[in-house]
């Protein structure tokens, strides 16, 4: 009997070192206007967008995303794609999206000033303004931070011997209020509510980097959180990669990944993607004698795309040739945050929150 031995997984994690901070020009803890400009050319192998959601007072809710090209599909040219997904205060869902040609795109690298056509997205790490339109359905919203941008070490996960692949990741605004119009066909609400602006961009499709992962972000009494969980890819050794940050009253209070534990809870299979899902998933932050306990619980589907459902033509055979069945899924539910001294709950708070999952790779056992 024979046995193969088990390739050694190609490492991946977190860019920490000064050598990586020197790499990509940043620095520890200070977070400049041009993190949040252009960081790629838009060229071949390459993707970027800049995105927003917001949770807003008439329980409708809004996600906003200009890209370069849709990460599906790093291979083509600077392809500028605008994406508005809109679920109405009565359930509704309204999810466009329109491709439009590279000469309609413009974007500055000193700060965040993105043009597609008539659509813009631009801001200064504090304050923004967001404009689309596709097809029927109009935003025009008003972004003011109230959480300070933040990122977890450089915001570039490193993926090979090297690190010469990565994925980079911003929360340029990671709590704000946001005052948004939205119209559909004319019929136009003004409202308020509570947003998130994040930036990515990378040189690898994350397809290749990422097997699955989860991000929530959500506000409950004075706390602000964004929580993320990913596993890499199975030649990464399944890696795990969280994310973790807490802030109170607008300040950072906790964001070291290393003093959290992760937990999924409830899970069962998505109908329409077949994807593992889980009703739960809890990160627990452990420091000292104090702990915090970010609890997100599931109650509604906002998503459930199969990627290969967005590919045309030959892309799409071959796709389904080789068995391709990556998904996107988000949700709506309930934020807990409880803080605990000495194992007695000392605070504890709820409201609502957004939740996503992005399963790439194959149903693990």
């Amino acid at each position: 009997m024979s046995r193969t031995r088990a390739a050694t997984p190609v490492p991946a994690r977190m860019g920490s070192t000064p050598e990586a901070y020197a790499r990509f020009g940043i620095e520890p803890r200070v977070i400049k206007p041009s993190e949040d400009g252009m960081r790629t050319d838009g060229c071949k192998g390459t993707y970027e967008w800049w995105y927003f959601d917001a949770h807003l007072d008439d329980d409708a809710m809004l996600v906003v995303a200009f890209m370069t090209k849709e990460f599906t599909d790093l291979n083509k040219p600077l392809s500028p794609v605008i994406r508005i997904d809109l679920t109405l205060p009565d359930g509704t869902q309204l999810n466009k999206l329109v491709e439009l040609p590279a000469d309609s795109f413009s974007a500055f690298t000193e700060t965040c000033d993105v043009r597609i056509g008539d659509s813009v997205f631009a801001g200064d790490l504090h304050a923004y303004t967001i404009r689309a339109r596709v097809e029927e359905v109009e935003v025009e919203v008003r972004l003011t931070g109230q959480v300070p941008a933040w990122r977890p070490e450089t915001g570039h996960w490193l993926f090979g011997e090297d690190g010469e692949s990565y994925f980079a990741w911003l929360p340029a605004v990671p709590q704000g209020v946001v005052e948004a119009t939205y119209s559909v066909g004319g019929d136009s609400h003004t409202v308020t509510g509570v947003g998130y602006h994040d930036h990515n961009w990378g040189n690898a499709s994350v397809l290749d980097l990422m097997h699955h992962g989860y991000w929530a972000r959500g506000a409950a009494g004075p706390y602000s959180v964004i929580a993320s969980y990913i596993t890499a890819q199975e030649r990464y050794g399944y890696a795990a990669l969280p994310v973790f940050m807490l802030a109170r009253d607008g300040q950072l209070i906790a964001d070291d990944a290393g003093k959290v534990t992760f937990e999924a809870l409830g899970r069962y299979t998505d109908a329409k993607t077949g994807k593992p899902v889980d009703n739960i998933t809890r990160y627990t932050y452990t420091d000292g004698e104090e702990r915090y306990v970010i609890t997100y619980t599931r109650h509604a589907d906002l998503a459930a795309n199969r990627f290969v459902d967005d590919l045309k033509g030959p892309k799409k055979v071959a796709a389904k040739l080789i068995g391709f069945d990556g998904a996107y899924l988000r949700f709506a539910g309930e934020l807990r945050i409880e803080r605990y001294e000495d194992d007695e709950l000392a605070e504890s708070y709820t409201d609502n929150a957004l939740c996503e999952l992005m399963y790439f790779g194959k149903a693990r056992p």
